[in-house]
């Protein structure tokens, strides 16, 4: 049986969803008898323009440039898989698309930003290919990718799961956050696949996995006010991460427009 050919590249981010997947380098060489990597930098392959069965996607597209590379390895792969909330929505550095003046945002960082070749707004890899399958998370979950190859290896798609973070807790035993400390959880509208790892230890959902399926902006909005918190923090809690995903840019506004 062929092994499958996967590439793993890297868009503008911090590179935390490569290491994500190098801070499991065990699993990740006992794929080998399926698995044949043959681009993925961070690990020592480098074959960038190489055709293959799998690509996987870290970081936004931000530059000129980048725009030209993902079109290119789109049409090189037959299966793109985005990975992190960089490249599913645009990361922290879409936050400059809520900016009136792109230019001034840039000069405001850099000293030479003449020198900085940028494009005035930061989007997901969705915006300018399709996208045949995302996973969520800042940083990616490991074990979400370790998945996927295993099912595309076999030649079905992965599952994605779509369900709310309060769903994970409750599958866990977790008791609420929310409920029982007050906490401004954000897991009733935030996209399971962490485990529900911050409330499993008393610490509130912060939605780096972006949104869930079914998103209620307005009534978690109002959740957090009850809560003591002004609209600048509610929206701050929505405008983060994920911030240029569809509900919580339309819930951080709305927010923010309250003041």
């Amino acid at each position: 049986m062929a092994r499958l050919r996967v590439s793993v590249h890297k868009f503008s981010s911090c590179d935390g969803c490569q290491l994500a997947l190098l801070n499991r380098v065990e699993e990740v060489m006992r794929l080998a008898d399926r698995v044949a990597f043959v681009h993925f930098a961070e690990l020592g392959y480098v074959n960038p323009d190489a055709p293959v069965d799998v690509a996987f996607v870290e970081g936004s597209v931000s530059t000129p440039e980048e725009v030209m590379r993902i079109r290119e390895l789109r049409k090189n792969a037959r299966t793109l898989v985005t990975i992190g909330a960089c490249a599913t929505a645009g990361g922290i550095q879409a936050l400059r698309n809520l900016q009136a003046d792109g230019r001034a945002w840039v000069a405001a960082l850099y000293p030479s930003p003449e020198h900085v070749s940028l494009l005035g707004t930061s989007h997901a890899i969705s915006r300018y290919v399709a996208v045949d399958l995302e996973l969520w998370g800042c940083p990616v979950d490991s074990r979400q990718v370790f998945s996927a190859i295993q099912a595309l290896a076999l030649g079905v798609m992965p599952i994605n799961p779509r369900d709310s973070v309060c769903m994970a807790c409750k599958r866990e035993g977790n008791v609420c956050v929310l409920v029982a400390h007050g906490a401004p959880c954000m897991g009733p509208v935030t996209r399971s696949g962490c485990g529900a790892l911050c409330p499993r230890f008393g610490r509130a959902c912060y939605a780096c996995y972006g949104p869930s399926e079914q998103v209620n902006g307005l009534a978690l909005t109002q959740r957090l006010a009850s809560l003591g918190l002004d609209p600048d923090a509610i929206a701050r809690r929505f405008l983060s991460i994920n911030n240029a995903a569809g509900p919580f840019t339309e819930a951080g506004l709305r927010a923010r427009a309250s003041q």
